[in-house]
C-alpha cells in the first residue's frame, strides 16, 4: 500500500456497522395461518455495540519487518521495545492509534498492550512467529484489522508456544473484538492453536478476503459472537475434533461468501475417567445460528463430522447453504445440520446431504424425515429424506 492509501484510510477512518434483526411472520408449508410457531421465535441476544472512535485521522506508528530485525517509527507517544523482529508496543494514550505493518520476518511478532480501541493496517506484511502468535492483542477494546485493496498479508504461528503469563490462543489473537476491514487479503495459519481467535466478538462487514487454516485446532474461535455481512472467507482445518468456526455465542450471517472444509476425525479424550468424543464441524455455535443472505458451503470428510452443530435454533431464511458430510459413523454420528432445539427454513436455497446417519437432526427422534426440519411457507422444491434435504424457494 502506498502512503497515499494510508492517508486515505486515516482521513476516512470511520466505522459504521449495524445489524438489524427483524422478526419474520411465519406461515406454514400448507399455508395454515392457525399454526403456532411461537416456540421457534427466540429472544434476541444483545447486539454488539459500536465503539466510540474518532472519524478523523489518528496517531500512526509504522512497524517495518526486515528478516531478523524490525524498526518502529512515527507517532511514538507509545512505549515500545524491539528484540530482533519481536516488537512490543505499550500505549497508555486514549487517542485512537493506527499501527501500520509492512515487510517480512520468519521469526518475529507484534504484541500490543493498550486500554482503548486502535487499528492495525496491513501493508503487504508477512509475520511468522515460531514460538507463539504472530499478532497478540492484549487490549480488551475494539481492534480494527484493515487490509487495503491490493495487499496480500500473511500471519503464521509455530508448532509450539513458549509459555507466558498472557493468553496466546492463535496466530492472530485478540482479547477484544475484531472488526475486519478493507478489500485486500489476509492469510492466517495456525500450526499450534487456532488461526484467528477473539475473546470477544468478530465482525466482517467489508469485502476483505480471509483465508484461515489450522492443522492443530479451529480456523476461527470466538467467545461472544460472529457477525458476517460481507467478505470472502475460506477456512480449512485438518485436525481431529477441529471446527472451521467455533463460536461460544450467537452466529449471524447476512452476506458474504464462506467456504469451510474440515478433514479431521473425532478427537477422543479421557477426562476424569470419562471418555469424551469431539467431532469436527464446519460451524459449532453454542447459541442461535441465523442466516438470511450470502453463501455458505461446508464440506466435512472425517468420521462423525458435522456441517453445522448448534445448541439452539438453526434459522435459515435466505441466501445459499450447501453442506455435504461424507464421513463414517465409527466413533461419532455425522450430520449435515444439527440443532438441539430446531431447524427452521423459510427462504433461500437450503441443501444438506450426508453419507451416513441423518442429514438434519433437530433433536427429534422420529424416523420420519419431515419431523426433522420445520419448513415455513411453500418452497418451489422440498425434498425431505433421511440423507438428503433440499429446500428451495
Amino acid at each position: 500500500m502506498k502512503t497515499t492509501s494510508i492517508q486515505k484510510f486515516l482521513l476516512a477512518f470511520c466505522m459504521s456497522c449495524g445489524f438489524a434483526v427483524a422478526l419474520t411472520a411465519f406461515t406454514a408449508c400448507e399455508n395454515d395461518d392457525t399454526t403456532d410457531f411461537s416456540e421457534y421465535i427466540k429472544a434476541e441476544e444483545e447486539e454488539p455495540e459500536e465503539p466510540d472512535i474518532p472519524a478523523t485521522s489518528s496517531d500512526t506508528i509504522y512497524v517495518s519487518y526486515d528478516g531478523a530485525s524490525a524498526t518502529v517509527t512515527g507517532a511514538l507517544d507509545s512505549e515500545f521495545t524491539i528484540s530482533g523482529a519481536d516488537v512490543v508496543i505499550s500505549s497508555a494514550t486514549t487517542n485512537h492509534i493506527t499501527i501500520v505493518l509492512n515487510g517480512s520476518t520468519p521469526d518475529g511478532s507484534l504484541l500490543i498492550y493498550r486500554e482503548a480501541p486502535f487499528s492495525i493496517v496491513m501493508n503487504n506484511v508477512s509475520i511468522t512467529n515460531p514460538e507463539g502468535p504472530a499478532i497478540n492483542n492484549q487490549c480488551s477494546k475494539a481492534l480494527y484489522v484493515n487490509c487495503p485493496d491490493g495487499t496480500n498479508n500473511t500471519l503464521t504461528d509455530g508448532t509450539s508456544y513458549i509459555e507466558r503469563d498472557i493468553d496466546q490462543k492463535g496466530a492472530l489473537f485478540s482479547e477484544g473484538q475484531i472488526y475486519f476491514q478493507g478489500t485486500g487479503t489476509l492469510n492466517v495459519t495456525g500450526n499450534c492453536k487456532n488461526a484467528i481467535a477473539s475473546d470477544d466478538y468478530i465482525i466482517v462487514a467489508e469485502d476483505i478476503t480471509i483465508n484461515a487454516n489450522s492443522t492443530a485446532s479451529n480456523g476461527i474461535k470466538i467467545n461472544d459472537g460472529l457477525f458476517i455481512s460481507a467478505g470472502i472467507l475460506t477456512i480449512n482445518v485438518t485436525a481431529d475434533g477441529a471446527r472451521g468456526i467455533k463460536n461460544d455465542a450467537r452466529t449471524e450471517i447476512t452476506g458474504g461468501n464462506i467456504t469451510i472444509t474440515t478433514k479431521g476425525d473425532c478427537l477422543i479424550e479421557k477426562k476424569d475417567g470419562v471418555i469424551d468424543t469431539t467431532s469436527c464441524a464446519g460451524i459449532k455455535s453454542d447459541s442461535l445460528f441465523t442466516m438470511s443472505g450470502g453463501s455458505l458451503t461446508i464440506t466435512s470428510t472425517g468420521d462423525g463430522g458435522k456441517g453445522i452443530n448448534c445448541s439452539q435454533n438453526v434459522e435459515f431464511s435466505g441466501g445459499s447453504l450447501n453442506i455435504t458430510t461424507t464421513g463414517s459413523n465409527d466413533e461419532g454420528k455425522p450430520k449435515a445440520v444439527k440443532s438441539d432445539t430446531g431447524i427452521i427454513v423459510s427462504g433461500g436455497s437450503f441443501k444438506a446431504s450426508v453419507k451416513k446417519s441423518w442429514a438434519c437432526d433437530n433433536g427429534n427422534e422420529s424416523e420420519d424425515p419431515t419431523a426433522r426440519v420445520t419448513v415455513i411457507g411453500t418452497p418451489a422444491t422440498c425434498i425431505l429424506e433421511k440423507r438428503s434435504v433440499i429446500i428451495e424457494y
